[in-house]
């Protein structure tokens, strides 16, 4: 095998994302892989292209506050090719979630893409439970800074930490700041 990934079954399975912000629909997927796998990477990317609310550091605390009670996964922040994160977090399978149909399209386009730039990277596709069918970051996010109810979706701490942050927003709007 190229790339220094071991020959076998899988040890390590990357979950890559934005997880801006990670959502309880992440923390499923994330507790589905680590049944599965003996070691799950959370890899926050960068993103920069996405605007991301929060600062990748955020993310990656967030994230690693949300899984502290999964024993068998870690989180790391990374920019770049994922393919390479895979690489460098030694992960011979890469995790992604699918919701709906309309993520399969996208979705089954990267991982062919992935596969050209690292064949020896498997793609697993994992459903939600049916509560997180609907669930998605940039939704959460609109719902929060419109100051809607957003309960039940996101992990506690990541919940108040929206919510304080849009709240702040909300506070400059009303101040004319």
């Amino acid at each position: 095998m190229s790339g220094g990934m071991a020959a076998g079954p899988a040890r390590t399975a990357l979950f890559p994302g934005t997880f801006d912000p990670f959502t309880n629909g992440h923390l499923d997927l994330t507790e589905r892989a680590a049944h599965m796998f003996p070691h799950v990477v959370v890899a926050v990317s960068l993103s920069p292209k996405k605007g991301t609310l929060f600062p990748l550091e955020e993310r990656v605390t967030l994230a690693q506050q949300a899984v502290s009670q999964l024993s068998n996964v870690s989180v790391i922040g990374f920019d770049g090719l994922v393919v390479d994160c895979a690489k460098r977090a030694d992960a011979q399978v890469m995790c992604r979630g699918l919701r709906a149909v309309s993520d399969f399209e996208f979705e089954f386009q990267m991982a062919l893409m992935n596969r050209r730039l690292s064949p020896e990277l498997e793609v697993v596709f994992l459903m939600p439970s049916a509560r997180y069918t609907f669930l998605n970051s940039t939704l959460v996010k609109e719902i929060a800074r419109l100051g809607g109810d957003i309960s039940g979706l996101l992990p506690p701490h990541v919940e108040s930490r929206l919510m304080a942050l849009f709240e702040t927003e909300r506070a400059r709007y009303r101040a004319g700041a």
